[in-house]
């Protein structure tokens, strides 16, 4: 009799420890009966870490349509448990087929996982009954172990893991990530405790001191916002291409609380222009942070702290830099929230020009940042995790995306927003963080997320020397046109995308915990079209890539300087001209404890770490079919041209933008 011989080749993870010297075992399952439960066992050692190994399992007859393949770990003698990283397997069939099963998760002894191979399928799709019945229980499982669970009232929903131990290992960093992590944590502390700096309540002495923080952690950019932080057109340039460039907007009427006169302005303006032809000419930007306005401040040594939800008003003069002009740093106007100009003392101005980065600071760090980016992460995440199956095409293109996002998070909660976290300490505190958290969710919309809506919308199509605008869009349209290929492939019309049950609950699931159903936001809580799941893709994937980085990797630059942005102020801001000085704002600053604890919040922040995987970047191989195989290919190319393009442009500017260089950006939230 003649034996159907099935050809295996399988492969384990190139990642420490990702061997065994367990027994393995495979059943193939088709639609004419199942295999033998056969030991995968070869001459000298199997599964060992990187390496893949040749199998046959053969049967007496050929089993059909492959349908799923069963995989065991037992035991080998009385050797401890050796947890095994199985990557994928390919299955050569008697008749020629080639299929892959990827698997890329942690196996335990004595467990069996059983994995579905072939091409990317849809609910709909399915119609072998043991498939109906393997993807409603995966999903089933699914749903147990991704809940969601509230941060607080008004707040995007989270993940319900309490701790990193909780959540699947494959979705954890890997042991190198966390070592690399906590030795530049532990270098950090050293490094302050021996120069006497980390907690200490002394205040800086003179600005030249803060220099001195880090003997080897320094950056070009680092060092060139230390010696030009008191510059009005670098002050502008942040808004622009520093770390919260989502912020300002085209002025062409001032609001009626910010009374900014010709007279004012006039000599900051283009010789024979005044403030109303600036802003006719689309000259005029600004700066608003009434959403701020309010929020109780928290206490330091007993003492309220001092929140200023400022507005800055801003003009590109003719050199095409944009410059800060009028500054009115609460709200109502009156004789004690006098509108601070350039002409003013250098104290007072370098005041009011701080009090504004100082609300701007904290708004980054909770909203545009952790909230924008971590949080909204985290709910596309858990939604995706709780809808699709593990074959459906969607699952297969967002899960690079998400791939650390709930170890990271958690920790971040911790570290970040614990009572002793960063933002805990901020002006705000941890209650008005949370506060300006619930009041941007309760206003955020679709269309701000989306980058070229929302560069349309604040009016910032043409303001000259807009990096982050000009690498956005770029990357934009890239990411765009590579989803528009994949999802157009699965989803030939619309018919499909409304009969799709799993892609319908995960727009529910995201649209419910994440925007809480706020149907006034404009985010979609159903599909309906081809092309509405295009344009919602694009988002989800450009926001913990390109707007992650936009937002988190210029931190140590930036930030680390105090003078030029830090997340808490002493004393209280000016109300009266003239009556500053140099040393008013060095008491204004954190004192050295603070300061230095913040910078290296925010080294650890901004630093690479081992497993560092960048956009575009597909380590893991789950699509089998050609097409989306040639899609990636072709996003991979796309990005590699915009890099080198990058490179090219930073070549000649003084300032280099390279946080939305694609190989600067990675692949998910992971830090």
């Amino acid at each position: 009799m003649t034996m159907a011989e099935y050809k295996l080749e399988m492969t384990t993870a190139d990642l420490p420890y990702a061997g065994t010297s367990d027994y393995i075992y495979v059943t193939l399952v088709g639609t004419e009966g199942q295999s033998e439960r056969t030991l995968m066992d070869n001459y000298g050692f199997d599964f060992q870490t990187g390496a893949s190994g040749s199998y046959t399992v053969k049967t007496s007859f050929s089993l059909g349509k492959l349908l799923l393949v069963k995989v065991e770990k037992n035991q080998y003698l009385c050797l401890p448990e050796d947890e095994w990283y199985f990557s994928k397997m390919v299955v050569t069939t008697p008749e020629g087929d080639v299929i892959l099963y990827p698997c890329y998760r942690w196996i335990s002894r004595g467990e069996m996982v059983e994995l579905r191979g072939g091409r990317a399928m849809k609910a709909y799709e399915d119609d072998h009954p043991l498939l109906i019945d393997h993807r409603k229980k995966e999903l089933m499982l699914k749903k147990s172990l991704f809940q969601w669970k509230s941060m607080g009232e008004g707040l995007p929903h989270i993940n319900s893991f309490n701790d990193v131990s909780e959540i699947p290992t494959e979705m954890r960093f890997y042991d190198s990530r966390i070592a690399d992590f906590n030795y530049s944590r532990k270098k950090i502390g050293i490094e302050l405790k021996i120069k006497g700096l980390l907690g200490s309540t002394a205040y800086w002495e003179t600005i030249e001191d803060m220099k001195k923080i880090f003997w080897y952690k320094k950056t070009t950019m680092a060092e060139y916002v230390a010696d030009h932080w008191m510059e009005d057109d670098f002050y502008g340039y942040q808004f622009l291409n520093g770390v919260n460039p989502g912020v300002i907007k085209r002025c062409s009427e001032l609001p009626t609380n910010f009374p900014v006169t010709e007279e004012m302005v006039k000599p900051f303006l283009e010789v024979g222009s005044s403030l109303q032809k600036e802003m006719e000419k689309g000259n005029m930007f600004l700066y608003d942070q009434k959403k701020m306005d309010g929020i109780p401040p928290a206490a330091y040594n007993g003492e309220p702290l001092h929140v200023t939800a400022g507005l800055c008003l801003l003009n590109v003069n003719p050199e095409n830099k944009l410059m800060p002009i009028a500054i009115q740093l609460n709200q109502q106007p009156s004789e004690k929230n006098p509108i601070f100009l350039p002409s003013d003392t250098e104290s007072d101005w370098l005041l009011a020009k701080m009090f504004i980065k100082n609300a701007d600071c904290m708004d980054h760090e909770s909203v545009h940042h952790f909230m924008r980016t971590h949080f909204l992460a985290e709910v596309f995440a858990v939604a995706a995790l709780s809808s699709f199956s593990v074959i459906h095409p969607m699952y297969k293109l967002l899960l690079p995306h998400f791939r650390h996002t709930l170890h990271i998070n958690i920790r971040a909660r911790l570290s970040v927003l614990g009572p002793d976290g960063a933002l805990s300490n901020s002006s705000l505190g941890l209650d008005g963080v949370k506060e300006l958290m619930r009041r941007d969710l309760s206003e955020i919309t679709y269309s701000s997320l989306c980058l070229p809506e929302n560069i349309a919308a604040r009016g910032l199509e043409s303001i000259p020397n807009f990096y982050y605008r000009d690498d956005g869009l770029k990357l934009w349209n890239i990411i765009q046109s590579f989803v528009k290929a994949v999802v157009e492939h699965y989803y030939p019309s619309d018919c499909e995308v409304q009969r799709d049950t799993e892609l319908q609950d995960w727009i529910s699931e995201v649209f419910t915990h994440g925007f809480l159903g706020n149907k006034a936001s404009g985010f979609p809580a159903a599909f309906h079209t081809v092309e509405e799941v295009v344009k919602f893709t694009t988002m989800v994937i450009f926001t913990p890539t390109v707007q992650h980085a936009a937002v988190n990797s210029g931190q140590y630059d930036y930030n680390s300087w105090a003078p030029n942005s830090t997340l808490r102020l002493h004393k209280p801001p000016p109300t009266t001209k003239g009556q500053s000085s140099m040393k008013t704002v060095l008491e204004t600053l954190p004192n050295v404890g603070d300061t230095v604890v913040l910078a290296g919040m925010l080294w650890l922040l901004s630093d690479r770490y081992s497993n560092y995987i960048p956009l575009g970047t597909y380590p893991e191989e789950r699509f089998d079919e050609p097409e989306p195989k040639q899609m990636i290919k072709e996003f991979q190319a796309a990005l590699s041209c915009l890099s080198e393009a990058i490179t090219t442009r930073n070549s000649h500017l003084e300032l280099p933008y390279t946080y939305l260089d694609p190989a600067e950006i990675e692949n998910s939230v992971s830090i």
